[in-house]
């Protein structure tokens, strides 16, 4: 379980965050929802040890890693697939499985370990592509990739950022279908977007960021069910450039 308390963090001395409080448990998919600018990144970034926070704790599995390094985090069992996906241009999917590919010891806390074989199992087209270069890819091949290297971690908890962003909708469905997927696996899944359509989709709990935030929770059936309430709640907030 990933838990968030009292969390506050930004940059160059400016606060994004504001004591901000979430939890995540295993096999369950939480979602953040807030305009652009609306502190979503810098969540993710604070979790996954890219940003020091300037105040609260950051649990995962009851231990405290908020401050530590970026590296030690993602041994800890926390995976990133940051937003624009970021894959290397010059090197085939093969070579990005194989470097991302760092094994560790079987725990009680990672729900499943996962080699560049059984990845290719979840995401057929990527072995497709094996041989293919990261700029020839499309950008549904390249999220896919950005994908397979955070599992190749055998994370606990998978942070994911904006992930389909500028993807067409068939591919946007089979995102959501991934991500169910990989919480049926028993992963903890802290997904952020600026819409509220995909968390309506496979969230099983919802927060609404304002300003850096946490101004709205909801239960993911109860959001489906009835989703007036996050949809007042984000009109309502203030939308950054």
């Amino acid at each position: 379980m990933l838990e968030l308390s009292g969390v506050s963090a930004g940059y160059h001395g400016g606060t994004v965050l504001h004591g901000v409080d979430l939890s995540v448990p295993a096999g369950s998919v939480h979602a953040v929802v807030g305009h652009n600018g609306a502190g979503k990144t810098t969540l993710v970034h604070t979790v996954a040890g890219l940003l020091r926070p300037s105040a609260g704790r950051v649990r995962l599995g009851g231990r405290e890693v908020a401050g530590l390094p970026a590296h030690r985090i993602a041994r800890a069992g926390i995976g990133l697939v940051p937003q624009g996906r970021r894959v290397f241009a010059g090197l085939t999917v093969a070579e990005h499985l194989r470097l991302a590919h760092r094994p560790p010891r079987a725990s009680a806390d990672r729900p499943s370990l996962w080699t560049p074989a059984r990845v290719l199992e979840l995401l057929p087209r990527l072995g497709e592509r094996r041989g293919h270069r990261g700029a020839n890819l499309s950008g549904g091949e390249q999220q896919m990739l950005a994908l397979a290297r955070a599992l190749l971690g055998s994370p606990s908890v998978l942070l994911l950022d904006e992930p389909t962003e500028g993807l067409a909708p068939a591919l946007v469905e089979e995102v959501d279908a991934l991500v169910s997927t990989l919480a049926g696996e028993g992963l903890a899944v802290l997904l952020v977007s600026p819409s509220p359509t995909q968390a309506l989709r496979c969230a099983s709990r919802v927060t609404v960021l304002t300003s850096g935030r946490a101004t709205l929770r909801m239960d993911g059936a109860e959001a489906r069910a009835d989703p007036a309430a996050l949809t007042a709640a984000l009109e309502l907030a203030p939308v950054r450039s």
